[in-house]
């Protein structure tokens, strides 16, 4: 460690300027004695991969809303969950939500465990989630470490090696500043200054509880850190999904195979994806027709997804038809509410009836969490 009075000079600013979150037990409440849940804290770590507080704001509420402990989620359908979930992609997360809530009441009567290593044997609970739980939830004295806190890291020590390679030296600078007294604070305080103060972009040095420590402040280099090794262009890959609709109105859909992209989710019947245009291969005889196609990005690859759209009577192949009055926009993968939009904005003689006058909510960008 540089400077042992670093963490406490950012608890004391951490105590003044916490942020509000809903799952969050601030500074006095925990002087005060008040404790974490940590079935919140876990719920809210998991939301938080790879999305932003903002983001995670609403669905939080509405999932603590509908089930307040483990034991209440580990009994909801998992299609339930899988709908609430819908449009914070990484769907594999809201799968192991349910597997881990599981293990949790079943065999744990509804206790998580308390240590690093007991949490990194749950379903869908890696390195970091099991750290931020242990940390936040049951003040273990470990090392949290986010998106935010390798830029902190980077700044303060004027780490000039890009990412990823610099992750584990990274890692390593946070561990030696991580307190014994008050690691949960800590953990959160370090966050909340590289969301609010240490910024991506024009970090406000002046007011950093840090600025007089800080590496790369004094050599003029603090916004150009961390530095990022150059990423490889995405692959392009394409496919066809299949909006068909009945006379009455009943749209085609199918739930997903559990395992793979946007897995256990509602969708349209489709193609796979691949690197050329799949063989046309419709869910149920119709005439198709053209609707155009939607683009979506994913973490490794670009998609697009060519529509194809008809009206029938026959019996489906696959999936099932569903009632218009049945279907919530919101329900379907933001990827699947695109192809949803297009079909019900093509031309009366093409399968896009108005179906419903619900607005789609606000789809979260896969940004880290801020």
């Amino acid at each position: 460690m540089r400077d042992a009075a670093l963490p406490d000079r950012l608890l004391d600013w951490y105590d003044a300027h916490a942020r509000e979150m809903p799952w969050r037990v601030g500074p006095a409440a925990r002087a005060a004695g008040a404790r974490p849940d940590p079935y919140r804290v876990w719920l809210s770590e998991v939301m938080l991969q790879q999305t932003t507080v903002a983001a995670v704001r609403e669905y939080f509420r509405r999932f603590v809303a509908l089930w307040p402990d483990v034991h209440a989620l580990a009994a909801a359908e998992e299609a339930q969950v899988m709908g609430e979930w819908a449009g914070l992609g990484y769907y594999a997360r809201a799968r192991n939500l349910t597997k881990c809530a599981g293990v949790v009441s079943r065999d744990l009567d509804g206790r998580f465990p308390d240590t690093r290593e007991g949490l990194l044997a749950l379903p869908g609970i890696g390195p970091y989630t099991a750290a931020a739980i242990a940390a936040i939830a049951f003040d273990r004295a470990e090392t949290v470490v986010d998106g935010n806190v390798e830029r902190v890291m980077a700044r303060l020590h004027a780490v000039e090696e890009p990412l990823p390679g610099s992750k584990k030296r990274l890692g390593q600078l946070a561990a030696d500043l991580t307190p014994a007294a008050r690691p949960g604070d800590y953990a959160q305080a370090v966050m909340d200054l590289g969301a609010t103060i240490c910024t991506p972009r024009r970090p406000a040095c002046g007011i950093c509880p840090w600025m007089g420590d800080c590496a790369a402040r004094a050599a003029g280099i603090a916004a150009d850190l961390p530095r990022k090794a150059p990423k490889a262009a995405k692959p392009v890959r394409r496919g066809v999904a299949y909006l068909a609709r009945r006379p009455d109105g009943a749209w085609l859909l199918e739930t997903r195979a559990p395992e793979g992209l946007l897995g256990g989710m509602l969708g349209w019947p489709g193609s796979d994806w691949a690197e050329a245009v799949p063989e046309h291969a419709p869910p149920v005889a119709a005439e198709w027709r053209d609707l155009g196609e939607v683009r979506h990005t994913f973490t490794h690859f670009h998609l697009i997804l060519a529509l194809r759209g008809a009206v029938t009577e026959a019996a489906p192949d696959r999936g099932r038809f569903v009632p218009a009055a049945e279907i919530r926009p919101s329900d379907l993968p933001t990827l699947m509410r695109k192809a949803f939009d297009m079909a019900r904005g093509a031309p009366e003689d093409h399968p896009g009836g108005r179906v419903s006058n619900r607005r789609p909510r606000a789809v979260p960008s896969g940004k880290p969490r801020q």
